[in-house]
């Protein structure tokens, strides 16, 4: 994963793009809390809106990989499913755990 590649695929300078990755990950361990919670509680909807939020975020930010987890997530929950949505928060954590390591 490197960094200054990511930013300039988006037009950003190194230390702006970094900027916007300490912002995401503040947000994303926030969302993988209402995610717990929500799977926790069988709730769907809410499984739907914090994995969409991380599906946004991170797709952005060019982190497709965690991107593609929450899509899939998302989308199994708006077919009321949460089948897999405990493994894929651990996917999800571990891709948070590698940028972190880049950070």
């Amino acid at each position: 994963m490197d960094f200054t590649e990511l930013a300039q695929k988006i037009g950003l300078e190194d230390d702006e793009f970094l900027e916007l990755v300490e912002l995401f990950m503040e947000t994303c361990a926030s969302d993988i809390s209402r995610l717990q919670v929500a799977i926790d509680q069988g709730d769907t909807q809410q499984v739907v809106e914090a994995a969409h939020s991380i599906k946004g975020a991170s797709a952005n930010l060019g982190f497709m990989e965690i991107s593609s987890v929450a899509k899939e997530m998302e989308q199994n929950a708006r077919d009321d499913s949460l089948d897999g949505a405990a493994e894929a928060v651990e996917t999800i954590k571990k891709g948070l755990d590698l940028i972190k390591e880049k950070l």
